[in-house]
């Protein structure tokens, strides 16, 4: 065998790049919420509601794309959800009411980038490596913390010096800048090259391609995932950890900071430094996933983010404070930590030959959790005059799933090597 860089790493880079560039089209929404209240006198529920459908249909298109990245490849599916984002973003310019923003923001490029998402990071993983495919997932999922941290700033900056439409028409154009990228560097799987993955040994045979049609293996397995007690286990896990993040944090952050008489740029930066310690503690997790019992780590996770989010209230003030930015490191560290340990369960569920399609219904409940947060937030909000609520609610609920997953069953360890 050929010594020097395995493809593998050049397929994982390509994927990193496009995550990034998609979370950073996936962080616009909580950087829209104040320019346009300003600009349409919308209110903060109507702004919500679209973000919430956004969040929505980024989870439940992830199963579907999933199965259809087996059937037609990940290529196409990729530049079809990229230039879908390019176009609803750049659209977005020339609304006038609400219902343009549900449509355009909420359901064109909410369905372009679930159509990416973290199943194709999956993907990736599934396809290209059997050895270190933890700590790829992790290093694939830090991508979305990443492209926060990249555009956030720069997207709150435009936002107030140029105006919302500055941010939309630069979301479209870095979506219709990736496409080529993906058809000139990204290939479909080792074979394309006459390698093997990343780590397999010489007699590795490449699972059988389900003879089932796209939409239909997405249906199917669904089925049959329903009737595995684990299964659902899982589900209301990430149903939790969406609600907690995407949909709580990642949607009001700004928002609630801005309440408390922070200026956007201020809260954006920090939540774009949320970002940078997402990215050290997810590849992290990904390493301890490859070592540890992934039950194990997601108690950990879900119980002290729970803690984080009861402290929140008590010290969001107007001014950056050292007890803020504990919480914003803190925070960032164990945001998408979940996610590994969460893949690698969902290996045990049918089998690995349908893992990214079942963790493609898993992260549907994800989003599910962020929809209903992204709403439900903005409703307490409105109800009580904070976002307080919304945050306890959240912590209480992140501190029982914490003790849930204890009753998912032990995963074969081989399992991990297939």
């Amino acid at each position: 065998m050929k010594k020097g860089l395995h493809p593998a790493w050049i397929a994982a880079a390509v994927t990193f790049f496009t995550l990034v560039a998609t979370a950073g089209f996936r962080s616009t929404p909580t950087i829209l919420i104040i320019p346009l209240e300003d600009a349409f006198g919308w209110g903060r529920d109507q702004i919500s509601l679209a973000v919430s459908i956004n969040v929505l249909l980024y989870g439940l298109t992830a199963p579907f794309a999933a199965a259809l990245m087996e059937s037609f490849g990940i290529r196409k599916v990729v530049m079809v959800a990229l230039a879908a984002v390019g176009s609803g973003s750049t659209l977005t310019i020339f609304m006038k009411s609400p219902w343009q923003l549900i449509l355009l923001w909420g359901v064109v490029v909410g369905i372009g980038t679930g159509s990416m998402a973290l199943v194709f990071a999956a993907t990736i993983a599934n396809r290209w490596f059997v050895e270190k495919r933890g700590l790829v997932i992790g290093f694939l999922t830090a991508a979305a913390a990443t492209g926060q941290l990249i555009f956030l700033p720069g997207l709150s900056s435009l936002a107030v010096n140029h105006g919302w439409k500055s941010v939309s028409l630069t979301v479209g154009l870095c979506s219709f800048f990736m496409v080529p990228v993906i058809a000139a560097f990204l290939r479909e799987r080792p074979a394309d090259l006459g390698q093997l993955p990343y780590g397999a040994p010489l007699d590795w045979k490449e699972p059988a391609k389900s003879p089932i049609p796209a939409g239909r293996l997405a249906i199917v397995s669904l089925k049959d995932a329903l009737r595995v007690r684990d299964f659902w286990f899982l589900v209301i896990s990430f149903f939790v950890c969406g609600l907690s993040t995407s949909g709580l944090i990642g949607t009001h952050f700004i928002p609630a900071a801005h309440d408390h008489g922070m200026g956007e740029v201020a809260a954006g930066s920090l939540l774009a430094v949320v970002g940078v310690f997402d990215v050290i503690g997810t590849i992290f997790s990904g390493w301890l996933t490859d070592r540890f019992d992934p039950r194990k780590l997601l108690f950990f996770y879900y119980g002290l983010r729970g803690l984080s989010l009861f402290l929140l209230p008590s010290i969001l003030f107007s001014t950056v404070h050292p007890s803020t930015l504990v919480f914003v490191i803190f925070y960032g560290l164990d945001w998408v930590a979940t996610v590994p340990p969460t893949y690698m369960l969902c290996r045990s569920i049918l089998g690995p030959g349908r893992a990214t399609v079942i963790y493609g219904w898993v992260f549907a409940s994800h989003q599910i959790g962020g929809a209903i947060a992204a709403i439900g937030a903005a409703m307490l909000r409105i109800k009580f005059g904070d976002y307080s609520q919304a945050f306890y609610l959240s912590g209480f609920l992140c501190i029982l799933t914490a003790f849930l997953v204890l009753r998912i069953s032990r995963q074969d360890k081989g399992s991990a090597k297939v």
